[in-house]
């Protein structure tokens, strides 16, 4: 169910009501008893800011905004905060809700709705017993807002993210890499994009040593998956390509994980699914931009002639890399997607990967670590684009000495480092593979959540959606 998002020109007296205010805000436009209006005066007196009233047919949310924080982090607490009124909406199964702005901003509008859209989202297609019917808010409405079009673009982009999330959510005995490579084809067929899968044959032939490698252990054929937007207008002369991380379950290989770090090892894929959901949400905002999405896709299984520790591989550049950790497959076949990326000769590449536990442990699951090889100007346009969707960026730095860790003495290079500084070893294995202004985020922190986070929600998050989807708008 698609949660309707629209204009109204005035307040409906018969619908629950988010009221976004300041503690100067004129209380007499909503219809309040004196006792009402008195109980929320007192509440902004003891500095509360959420403020709930029932009044027996509708619910009131007075969110009280505290204006001496940085435009970023107030739009972040008017989303988190209206989660916190969509579980209350959810829970009383109330269907419809409007958002009064009293402050004349029409960002915050936006952000509460949001965040109502965002945690309206759940995964329980396979639950046969009591399937929950919360999460069923089917109609928001925006008292007095101008901009329509933004409305639309919004519930796109949320869309793209709900998409991203069923993607990462599916069980891997359901969404293998021919899975994969069939909703990429869902979402070329739904907005006309060019799509050209290549199969196991086509990747042998195309020399692309790093998937194949990787896809030795299991019993399902890899994927290559080229997916094209170009609409007839654009602004860019050469495309951005986005590369995503497809490993669609990582077991490690024979460089078996410990079984509790196996878990949630399907959402290895969330680069790859991150990418579809930006190709959706582009095509259907009509975002005036040439846009090339380019997965690799297989699991990484220690079955049958699976690549062992000591392999020499011979990547789609011609290079040799020394396998030393097979948990360290990711970087396999980014890699010669990457190379396959240069023959576009592009303006920008950005892979998008959970690639290493270094990340997670260096910044958490509130960011995303990154990598910059292209002009400030456009590292500049990425991180105002991470702090107006909050799913925020730390540069990380990509300096040559961090290489000669991955020097080997019998290849042209190790697929590992040692055991310090692996997130950045790992960019330096991917940066050997290009030649193009280029970006990485390795999104191994917030991709996944084992626990539920405001509009994050548990489990696949859809990180990098709004946030690339925010910084093509910009281009």
């Amino acid at each position: 169910m698609r949660t309707k998002l629209s204009n109204i020109d005035k307040i409906r007296p018969d619908v629950s009501i988010i009221y976004l205010m300041n503690e100067t805000s004129d209380l007499n436009e909503l219809i309040l008893s004196k006792p009402e209006q008195a109980y929320v005066q007192e509440c902004i007196r003891a500095n509360k800011k959420l403020i709930q009233i029932h009044q027996y047919y509708r619910y009131m949310f007075f969110y009280v905004i505290n204006n001496d924080n940085d435009k970023y982090s107030i739009l972040e607490k008017i989303r988190r905060e209206s989660s916190t009124i969509a579980d209350k909406l959810n829970d009383e199964r109330i269907k419809e809700v409007q958002i009064v702005n009293a402050l004349n901003e029409a960002e915050y509008s936006l952000a509460c709705a949001e965040g109502l859209l965002l945690s309206n989202y759940k995964f329980d297609k396979y639950i046969t017993k009591e399937k929950s019917e919360n999460n069923e808010i089917e109609q928001i409405y925006l008292v007095d807002f101008k901009n329509v079009k933004q409305l639309e673009t919004l519930l796109n982009v949320c869309d793209a993210v709900f998409f991203t999330r069923d993607l990462i959510n599916e069980p891997a005995n359901v969404l293998n890499s021919i899975y994969l490579a069939e909703k990429a084809k869902e979402i070329a067929q739904e907005h006309q994009l060019f799509i050209h899968i290549y199969f196991k044959p086509d990747i042998e032939a195309m020399g692309m040593g790093g998937l194949l490698a990787v896809n030795r252990g299991s019993v399902d054929p890899p994927v290559f998956i080229h997916i094209e937007y170009k609409p007839q207008q654009i602004n860019n002369q050469k495309p951005i390509v986005f590369v995503g991380k497809g490993i669609t379950f990582d077991s490690g290989g024979l460089n078996l994980k410990p079984g509790d770090s196996m878990d949630g090892m399907k959402s290895d894929m969330s680069g790859a699914a991150a990418v579809l959901g930006i190709l959706k949400a582009a095509a259907s905002n009509q975002l005036p931009l040439h846009i090339i999405g380019l997965i690799p896709a297989t699991d990484n299984r220690p079955g049958f002639n699976a690549f062992a520790p000591g392999d020499i591989i011979r990547m789609m550049d011609g290079s040799t890399v020394e396998m030393l950790n097979s948990d360290a497959e990711g970087r396999m076949i980014l890699a010669d997607a990457l190379h396959y990326a240069k023959q576009f000769t592009p303006e920008l590449v950005i892979d998008i990967a959970t690639l290493t536990g270094s990340a997670s442990a260096a910044v958490g699951r509130n960011a995303t670590v990154a990598f910059v090889k292209t002009s400030e100007d456009i590292f500049r346009k990425l991180e105002e684009s991470a702090f107006e969707t909050w799913e925020r960026i730390v540069r990380f730095p990509l300096w040559d000495d961090y290489a000669d860790m991955l020097k080997s003495k019998i290849a042209d290079m190790k697929n590992i480092g040692n055991r310090h500084a692996g997130a950045i070893t790992a960019a330096k294995f991917l940066e050997h593979f290009t030649d193009y202004p280029w970006i990485h985020l390795d999104i191994a922190g917030p991709a996944f959540l084992t626990e539920k986070d405001s509009y994050r929600g548990v489990g696949g998050t859809g990180v990098c959606v709004r946030l690339l989807h925010r910084f093509l708008e910009k281009w």
